[in-house]
């Protein structure tokens, strides 16, 4: 029972991460579009309308479903036998995810802001390479959901010789904190219009503690003393008397 448990929140963690990641692809897709109509309408006020839009729902909605597939990602590796380093796949989506996260927080988001400020004074900003930037997104993590179907490449040279060394997986409660954590983080980020993924971060770092403990190999009891195999036993003061 204890099992089943632990399987059936682990379904519900691995559907959280293919919802949010086909919702991450369709609002770069949405931000495409409306960074595309922006720069080929000739209505000032509708490309001025489509950039607020694009740097409004890249706040709104976006970032929080991409901070949302990229966390429950890295939890399933975690706690389970995947890992992030035993298999190709896995490593393939893995940097790819943490170049998608670098480049939508450090660029995307400030180039947004950006090209509406341009926008709004009859400029036109960086929407070209934003749009272009966006659709590349799309298409990465379309390739990483092909990637995770198909599951090509093989192991590692970090997967274990014996695979039966490989971490297990997690308990439940590992797979109950990734599943409220997501539900907090998205709440607050609703209240506060942008992402704010505390609660997310701190479950996946005291997983990535705890496990790293646990994988650690126990050090076997030394005995209090040791015996040449090849010494002999030194006469008792008996077997002397005998003599």
């Amino acid at each position: 029972m204890a099992s089943l448990s632990v399987r059936r929140w682990r379904q519900l963690a691995l559907w959280l991460h293919v919802t949010t990641s086909v919702g991450w692809m369709a609002q770069a897709l949405a931000l495409c579009v409306l960074l595309t109509t922006s720069l080929t309408t000739p209505d000032r006020e509708v490309a001025v309308a489509a950039t607020s839009m694009a740097q409004v729902l890249d706040g709104r909605l976006l970032a929080p479903l991409a901070n949302t597939s990229a966390f429950t990602g890295f939890m399933l590796a975690a706690a389970t036998p995947w890992g992030f380093f035993r298999y190709r796949w896995v490593l393939v989506k893995f940097v790819i995810t943490l170049a998608q996260l670098h480049l939508g927080i450090f660029v995307l988001s400030a180039a947004l802001a950006d090209s509406a400020a341009a926008a709004a004074t009859g400029g036109r900003g960086p929407a070209v390479p934003l749009a272009v930037g966006s659709a590349l997104m799309a298409g990465a993590i379309a390739f990483q959901a092909w990637v995770s179907v198909a599951k090509p490449w093989s192991t590692t040279r970090w997967m274990p010789a014996d695979r039966r060394q490989a971490a297990g997986t997690a308990p439940r409660w590992v797979f109950v904190a990734t599943v409220v954590g997501v539900a907090a983080d998205l709440a607050v980020a609703a209240l506060l219009g942008h992402p704010a993924p505390l609660i997310s971060l701190i479950v996946l770092g005291t997983w990535l503690v705890l496990r790293r403990r646990q994988n650690r190999p126990a050090r076997a009891d030394r005995p209090a003393a040791t015996t040449r195999p090849d010494a002999t036993p030194a006469p008792t003061r008996a077997g002397a008397g005998r003599r």
